[in-house]
């Protein structure tokens, strides 16, 4: 079985930052549109592309979505399909902004 390792918003934030990752939002287009956070990569699950992933050995992929539940699934996907992408933001988007930490907004 698949370990999904659940990051906090600050560790993604640090990571971000430290641009140690790539952050990966597999929401709809309508909820990356109203919202999202800074400098992620947009891939929804449900048009979900393997090829379309980015590939940086440098960038680990960390998944977000709005709570994590979506997040989850595409590690547990990737991980079917032998990709070593193990990470996701725990609570999504939503612990994100609980967090205190800042979204895009148009």
């Amino acid at each position: 079985m698949t370990r999904v390792i659940d990051m906090t918003p600050d560790d993604v934030a640090a990571a971000l930052e430290a641009g140690t990752i790539t952050l990966v939002d597999v929401r709809e287009d309508h909820e990356y549109a109203a919202e999202h956070i800074a400098g992620a990569v947009h891939l929804p699950l449900s048009r979900f592309d393997l090829a379309a992933l980015p590939n940086d050995p440098d960038r680990p992929v960390v998944f977000q979505c709005h709570l994590g539940g979506r997040s989850a699934r595409a590690v547990m996907y990737c991980a079917q399909q032998g990709l070593p992408i193990d990470s996701h933001l725990a609570g999504g988007i939503d612990a994100w902004k609980a967090a205190g930490l800042p979204t895009v907004k148009p």
